[in-house]
């Protein structure tokens, strides 16, 4: 197949871009490189440095005539989206919407969206949230991937466009940006190796679901196959606290560093787990790195790298 991977330098979709072209694919990558690197794209990819919400776009499938798209280009820094919501609009619905009305024109047929499953589902009633969970997304970059959804749906139910919607849990591992809204897992392993200090907000006891970015690679070439259209959560169902990440990359890298606690973030949401029963029932898809595993790996990355 001959897929388009959006944002494809960048740390989750670069490892993707390896996974397809090793299982054969053809592979365009367009990245503007505002956070992604020419540096994680696979040799054997083409890379188009563009922004999606450029009208080059229409040149680009008009080339090369995409069976796939997979689109994680987005912006992603909450806090930013909170700061600026119209700019945060700007990229994520109406870039969004720039690259789905390329794919429409230019006969793509089926469209892999990089949704998120932890600002979409808001304070939870349950845990872990299964995709029926009500949608309450607290930020405008939540809101944006919700409204990118209900765009899938029209393309779908309009234009016959399958999709499938990944709604990922917080995805660490390798590459992984430790600058600006970083993963929490990417700032302590960055300032850890460079002998600085972290400080954990508040009491640390905050939790999420941390999944190896390996595990979601796996359904993004699941999702090549999946027959019509569908959600699916991608993560592992098990809470860790920020206390416990810490730590652990702690002894792999500086362990003589102290742990420091600052002030709690202000309206930070305390608790964000997701089931992936679905996604294991229909398509066989389980977490298979655990978490003390992928953060060691992750830690010898930044050490590698810490240059």
């Amino acid at each position: 197949m001959k897929i388009l991977v959006t944002g494809g330098a960048g740390f989750i979709a670069s490892h993707i871009v390896d996974a397809y072209i090793n299982a054969g694919h053809d592979v365009v990558v367009m990245d503007d490189l505002s956070s992604g690197s020419k540096r994680n794209v696979h040799p054997r990819a083409t890379l188009v440095e563009m922004d999606i919400r450029s009208p080059e776009v229409e040149k680009v499938f008009r080339t090369e005539r995409f069976d796939v798209v997979n689109h994680h280009a987005a912006q992603m820094d909450v806090r930013r989206s909170v700061a600026d919501p119209k700019f945060d609009a700007s990229v994520n619905v109406l870039g969004g919407l720039n690259v789905f009305e390329h794919a429409r024109a230019h006969g793509v047929r089926r469209i892999i969206f990089a949704s998120t499953g932890g600002a979409i589902y808001g304070e939870q009633d349950v845990f872990p949230a299964t995709e029926e969970h009500p949608l309450r997304p607290l930020s405008p970059y939540g809101i944006t991937k919700l409204s990118t959804e209900k765009y899938l749906f029209y393309y779908k139910a309009v234009h016959g466009i399958d999709h499938v919607i990944l709604r990922y849990a917080n995805v660490y591992g390798p590459r992984q940006n430790p600058h600006g809204e970083a993963g929490v897992v990417a700032i302590f392993a960055s300032k850890l190796v460079r002998g600085e200090q972290p400080v954990i907000n508040g009491d640390g006891m905050q939790t999420r679901d941390y999944t190896y970015v390996g595990d979601v690679v796996r359904a993004n070439l699941l999702a090549l196959s999946v027959k019509g259209s569908n959600i699916y959560n991608v993560g592992t169902g098990r809470e860790s606290d920020v206390n416990l990440l810490f730590r652990v990359l702690r002894d792999h890298l500086n362990p003589s560093a102290a742990e420091q606690h600052g002030p709690a973030k202000a309206g930070e949401q305390m608790r964000s787990v997701i089931s992936h029963a679905k996604i294991a029932r229909e398509l066989g898809w389980k977490p298979t790195v655990a978490l003390e595993d992928g953060l060691r790996t992750t830690a010898e990355y930044f050490r590698t790298n810490a240059g």
